[in-house]
């Protein structure tokens, strides 16, 4: 068995794009036998240097997850475009968007998965790190988001 290229197979997210986040969290609230989680929205541009395919964007989002073990399932409502959640809702519905790990490293990462064909979509910041998505679709079947916090 060799190292995971990207320093970990552990997943620690999976999310769902949707038009209507309140009616999800509600419906994955009472399948889960939870409550409803707060819904909050992303910071604009300014704080969050969100590039979507290399550009800025004014792109935020509506973001509720629900913590299940090592796995959260977070649902995601896009607000204004361009951004892959508005290009996943606009294609697909609501539908599954990506699959989440945790890694170290986030330059060397996005730079060894560009040179394997799975090139960066969109990037972020949030307070405490930073996330990117790459385009997995060809060679994976999924999108994968990378998530890197600073402590």
């Amino acid at each position: 068995m060799s190292e995971p290229l990207l320093g970990t197979d552990v997943v620690v997210q999976v999310a769902i794009v949707t038009g209507d986040i309140e009616a999800k969290a509600r419906a994955w609230a009472e399948l889960l036998g939870v409550s409803v989680p707060e819904i909050r929205e992303t910071g604009p541009e300014s704080e969050t240097q969100i590039r979507y395919r290399g550009q800025p964007t004014p792109a935020r989002a509506k973001l509720a997850f629900f913590r299940l073990g090592q796995v959260s399932l977070e649902l995601i409502e896009p607000i204004g475009r361009p951004s892959t959640w508005g290009d996943q809702l606009d294609q697909h519905g609501d539908s599954l968007h990506h699959i989440a790990f945790r890694i170290q490293g986030m330059q060397e990462k996005l730079a060894l998965l560009d040179r394997l064909g799975i090139p960066l979509v969109q990037k972020g910041e949030y307070k405490g790190g930073r996330y990117a998505y790459v385009d997995g679709g060809a060679k994976l079947g999924a999108t994968l988001e990378l998530l890197e916090n600073d402590a």
